[in-house]
């Protein structure tokens, strides 16, 4: 990955914002937010798929690179990620999905983040779903400082969705070609959805 920036400031010193890149979000009523930090061609995929899983009722949040190339040096880590809007959609949330894209070819999900109960339901429904999805250790998404655990209750799930898996889910990677998405696409975000409502339901009959 790119390492060109360490925090937003330096991006917003050095790029120009609707040009070189651009900040998306959108409020919700559930209390979930789902965010692509690296979206836009930095991760080509991850806005679409952050965007439809959040749908109309889930918080959405995307940081995008817009340039014609050399997209990765806006690549903040997510122990490091700083956008403030980015930072209070996760703050403003019970919890935090992000949605990221690795360099594994093989089509896969690695599922990591601080809430162990929600990182079990999604990698149980997306095998469900026929979608391969595992935990791997160089991924973890176990700092308290990454994005994904930055919400009200100090932890959430990171996917990393693999390229070749990303691959499957459009006809092509460009911007263009990820407009229009594959069927393997909606059952994908289905799946993520699915798994987000039956934690939603577990949580609220525990409450009762």
């Amino acid at each position: 990955m790119g390492r060109k920036y360490a925090s937003y400031m330096e991006i917003q010193g050095a790029e120009r914002e609707g040009a070189d890149y651009r900040v998306r979000f959108r409020s919700g009523s559930s209390g979930i937010a789902v965010m692509a930090p690296h979206g836009g061609e930095i991760e080509p995929g991850t806005t679409e798929i952050a965007e439809a899983v959040a749908g109309r009722d889930h918080a959405f949040y995307s940081f995008e690179g817009l340039k014609a190339d050399s997209n990765l040096d806006l690549h903040i880590a997510s122990t490091l990620f700083d956008e403030p809007k980015g930072l209070g959609t996760a703050a403003e949330a019970i919890t935090v999905i992000t949605v990221h894209g690795c360099r594994e070819m093989d089509p896969v999900v690695l599922v990591g983040g601080l809430d162990t109960q929600l990182r079990g339901v999604v990698t149980s429904r997306l095998q469900d779903a026929g979608f391969a999805a595992r935990e791997d250790p160089r991924l973890p998404g176990r700092s308290p400082l990454n994005l994904c655990n930055r919400s009200r209750k100090g932890c959430g799930v990171q996917l990393e969705v693999s390229l070749g898996l990303r691959r499957a889910l459009f006809a092509g990677l460009t911007k263009s070609s990820r407009a229009a998405p594959l069927p393997r696409f909606q059952c994908f975000v289905a799946a993520l959805r699915n798994a987000i409502s039956a934690r939603d339901r577990a949580r609220s009959a525990s409450l009762e």
